[in-house]
């Protein structure tokens, strides 16, 4: 049976449904058959009268339709975005931050809905959903809240102003998490929105829609519009736009820095990564394993910041990878509803054939191939976790973000030689270091070239911490007081 959800005040967010969602549940959930868009505070048709299938990836089955925006659609949602910013940049900070805060509240009381609909639409495990994603999400709100009437102590004697209308396209790895991180900033500095989820996960976005309507925020301060690249272009291309904020790949990231390039539009971008996790000899080898197994397969390996590259110092690389695979056989592959599940579905067919055409690539250049014996379900995109051990620097799947739940395996002897190696990449969002001296962890944490660097952990988030990257892995920092600079004139 069901156990209703409670929520408390503050940051604590409860989550006592440990079990997975029976039919039932889903029965229960609340998805249209067919969604518009947000624009103005309220879902209206596209000009276009498109639409386009938003599938399961586990089931293959079509959940909803979805509303396909146009350049006239995105200009209609600029202008009301405009029209709102004249008032709601005069709103009280007091008053601003106060919406933000019903916002996540009413996330809160609705995160079983959205848990069970960011699962179903994306294909991640529920309980990453349940236990990570929505709580953080709401979190993100939360947080900005409290800085909406503070910014004069954010930025001390700088008198920061709102930029206007910024246009914010999201990845379909975490859909409603990068929604908050961009909307909650973005809000709490007095600017408006107009933010595009991606076209194969815009089912809670479009929830969070519902959820932005019924906080009584005023219309047209936030306006959600789906649609594929061409309508991602054309609020790039807007000239009514002040800021861009996009999360995805690096190719899509630089077309979007010359389409800005000569305007005055300001810009961060989050794109791609490589990450390096780094064993040491005398780190917490169990501990270590652990952290390896949730970098690369947390969310199928869909993570910009996943830690793909596995550098094992060589008097431990035997039984690292000996531990390795043993725990990866333990990985449960298998319907993302289900609580017990580690790895769920692929985001899309498309990704699972660049995942399938990556591993290949790995076979065809000599790297040693091995992948769990799991069973995996006959319907869906899935992939077996997988590894591939004596890579080196020139490969292919060692250079390239595959983003997947694929493993490439280097050793090293000593200091030099893995930073060398970890740097040697065109990415630098995330690392990892596994030691049990704190000296080395800071001689090399100042030594990568990676806006992240975990020490004896990772993928670990909090809304007060900075996210961002060097080189092709983007600028700009989203998350704790970092996350407000881009959305503020000085």
């Amino acid at each position: 049976m069901s156990k209703k959800l409670e929520t408390k005040a503050g940051l604590d967010f409860v989550t006592d449904w440990a079990y997975a969602p029976s039919p039932e549940d889903t029965k229960h959930i609340k998805l249209e058959k067919q969604y518009d868009l947000f624009i103005d505070g309220k879902f209206v048709k596209p000009n276009s009268k498109k639409y386009f299938d938003t599938v399961n990836p586990a089931t293959e089955q079509k959940i909803a339709e979805v509303a396909e925006a146009d350049e006239k659609d995105v200009d209609k949602a600029v202008k009301a975005a405009r029209k709102a910013f004249g008032k709601w940049s005069k709103t009280s900070a007091k008053e601003r931050g106060k919406y933000i805060y019903r916002i996540a509240r009413l996330m809160q009381e609705r995160a079983r809905e959205f848990s069970i609909i960011e699962t179903m639409d994306g294909g991640k495990p529920i309980r990453e959903s349940r236990d990570i994603d929505v709580p953080l999400a709401a979190n993100h709100f939360f947080y900005n809240a409290g800085w909406a009437d503070k910014l004069e102590y954010a930025f001390p004697n700088r008198n920061p102003q709102p930029l206007g209308v910024a246009g914010q396209i999201i990845p379909w790895n975490f859909p409603l998490l990068m929604a908050a991180w961009k909307i909650a900033p973005a809000l709490a500095t007095g600017n408006t929105v107009v933010i595009k989820p991606a076209e194969t996960t815009p089912l809670t976005a479009l929830k969070l829609a519902e959820v932005i309507r019924d906080s009584g925020l005023p219309d047209g301060v936030v306006n959600i519009i789906t649609g594929a690249g061409k309508t991602g272009a054309a609020i790039v291309n807007h000239p009514d736009v002040n800021k861009i904020a996009f999360t995805g790949s690096t190719d899509v990231g630089k077309l979007i820095q010359k389409a800005i390039a000569g305007t005055d539009k300001k810009l961060t971008l989050e794109l791609g990564g490589k990450a390096a996790n780094i064993i040491f000899e005398d780190a917490p080898l169990d501990q270590a394993v652990e952290g390896i197994i949730n970098g690369i397969f947390f969310n199928q390996g869909h993570v910009c910041c996943a830690g793909s590259r596995l550098f094992v110092q060589e008097g431990v690389a035997d039984i690292v990878i000996r531990k390795l695979k043993d725990r990866m056989e333990s990985l449960i592959v298998g319907d993302p509803l289900d609580k017990n599940t580690d790895i769920g579905a692929i985001n899309s067919k498309e990704q699972l054939g660049k995942i399938q055409e990556y591993i290949k690539i790995g076979k065809n250049e000599g790297a040693e191939f091995h992948q769990s014996s799991c069973a995996i379900p006959g319907k869906g995109y899935f992939c077996r976790p997988t590894l591939f051990l004596n890579a080196s620097q020139s490969h292919r799947i060692v250079q390239e973000e595959i983003f997947g739940p694929v493993l490439t395996v280097q050793t090293f002897r000593t200091i030099e030689e893995v930073i060398e190696k970890a740097n040697n990449i065109p990415y630098g969002l995330s690392a990892g270091i596994w030691t049990d001296k704190g000296s080395k962890i800071f001689n090399l944490s100042g030594k990568m070239r990676a806006g992240v660097v975990w020490a004896n952990t990772y993928n670990k988030f909090d809304p007060t911490s900075p996210f961002g990257g060097y080189k092709e892995s983007g600028f700009g920092r989203e998350g704790g007081l970092h996350g407000l600079l881009p959305y503020v004139k000085l």
